[in-house]
């Protein structure tokens, strides 16, 4: 594995959208589930341990079998109930495959895919592991949410961060899960959910004023 082809791949500055997103954490302050750092915790361990492993594992699975990729897109289309983060997913795909296309060859997709799916691709093509693509997968799922709560509440963004340094663990944990199912059947990789950032999605969808698109 090349570290360094990694830390491209999990670097918040690389140009994918992702700083436009906040993981549904826009919507969960507004409803009032995440007042402080105890709540952002909270929200983070959570996102990690559904919508994280999911992510991890199509991540995997993309960058093991990247000719699957459309297989992989429609089995995690059927893991994304709202509309809102659907296409969410696929702008925040969109703008990665773009990035990638700057730095590595990639194949045609035709259509635009799934962040997940889109990050395993991009993976294969920068010569990584599913393992690797899965940490990034699993990693992205919560830094990014963890920088829009900056932001959003206005907290310490030092405290923020040692939030993502105590879920590093579990994070390789769940990372080493889904590449371990990197070659499974689309239809038996995990389906974890979290209703409450489906509902959330589509409220947030409907506001007129707001800091990030989901």
């Amino acid at each position: 594995m090349s570290l360094a082809t990694l830390l491209v791949l999990a670097d918040g500055r690389l140009p994918s959208g992702a700083h436009a997103h906040s993981g549904g954490l826009e919507a969960a302050v507004s409803a009032g589930r995440v007042r402080d750092l105890d709540g952002v915790a909270g929200f983070l361990d959570g996102k990690l341990h559904t919508t994280g492993l999911v992510a991890a594992a199509f991540a995997a699975a993309a960058c093991a079998g990247p000719a699957r990729w459309a297989e992989l897109d429609d089995a995690l289309d059927a893991r994304t109930p709202a509309p809102a983060l659907r296409r969410a997913s696929r702008a925040q795909g969109r703008a990665l495959i773009r990035a990638g296309r700057a730095m590595w060859p990639l194949p045609g997709t035709g259509r635009e895919p799934h962040q997940p799916v889109a990050l395993g691709v991009l993976a294969a093509a920068a010569g990584l592991q599913p393992l690797a693509a899965a940490v990034a997968g699993a990693h992205g799922t919560v830094t990014g949410a963890a920088s829009a709560a900056v932001r959003l509440l206005g907290l310490d963004p030092y405290a923020v961060h040692a939030l993502i340094a105590r879920l590093a663990p579990a994070i390789d944990r769940i990372a080493a899960d889904a590449a371990a199912r990197a070659h499974d059947p689309a239809d038996d990789l995990p389906a974890a959910g979290a209703p409450l950032l489906d509902i959330g999605a589509e409220l947030h969808a409907t506001w007129e004023v707001r800091l990030f698109a989901s």
